[in-house]
C-alpha cells in the first residue's frame, strides 16, 4: 500500500517533541486534533492543554517547522472540545512514567487517585504542592523510596 501524502505528514507530526515534556511528542499528548489536506498544503488543528498555556506559540512553529515541506501550513487553534489527560496515549502514558514524571489518573475519580512512583512503583505519596515544575503538574513525594516526583494532573 502506497505511503500518502497524509500518512507521510502524521509520520513527521509522530516526531514533533512538546516543548515542556520533549520525551513525549505532540501527538502523544493528544494536542494534535486532526490533519487535513488543502489546495496549497495542510491544515493543522490543534488543542492546546489549557487555554493560557505559555508553549502554544513555540507548539504552532514547530509544527510549521516539521511540515514545511509539504506546502503551505495553517494552524487551526481548536479549544472545544477542551483538551483533557485522557488523549494521551498509552505510549505517552509509558513515556512519561520512565521520564520520571507518574501520568495522570482517572478523569472523573469518585475516590481520591494517589499517583505511583514512577521509581518504585509504591502507592504510598503524598503531596507535596498543587503545583510542580508546570502548572498542569503537582509535586508528590513517595513513602517508600522517599523520593519527588512530578504527577501529570488529570484534566
Amino acid at each position: 500500500m502506497a505511503c500518502t501524502r497524509l500518512d507521510a505528514a502524521w509520520e513527521v507530526l509522530r516526531q514533533v517533541p512538546d516543548p515542556e515534556i520533549p520525551v513525549l511528542t505532540l501527538v502523544d499528548l493528544g494536542i494534535v486534533r486532526d490533519l487535513l489536506e488543502t489546495a496549497g498544503g495542510l491544515e493543522v488543528v490543534l488543542t492546546p492543554t489549557y487555554s493560557g498555556c505559555p508553549a502554544t506559540e513555540a507548539i504552532q512553529d514547530d509544527v510549521r517547522r516539521a511540515l514545511e515541506r509539504f506546502g503551505e501550513i495553517q494552524i487551526r487553534l481548536q479549544r472545544a472540545p477542551a483538551w483533557t489527560t485522557e488523549w494521551i496515549s498509552e505510549e505517552g502514558r509509558r513515556k512519561l512514567n520512565a521520564y520520571g514524571i507518574a501520568p495522570p489518573g482517572p478523569v472523573n475519580a469518585v475516590t481520591p487517585h494517589f499517583p505511583a512512583c514512577p521509581r518504585c512503583g509504591s502507592r504510598q505519596a503524598e503531596k507535596l504542592s498543587a503545583f510542580g515544575s508546570t502548572a498542569c503538574k503537582s509535586m508528590y513525594r513517595c513513602r517508600g523510596c522517599s523520593e519527588p516526583f512530578d504527577y501529570f494532573k488529570p484534566l
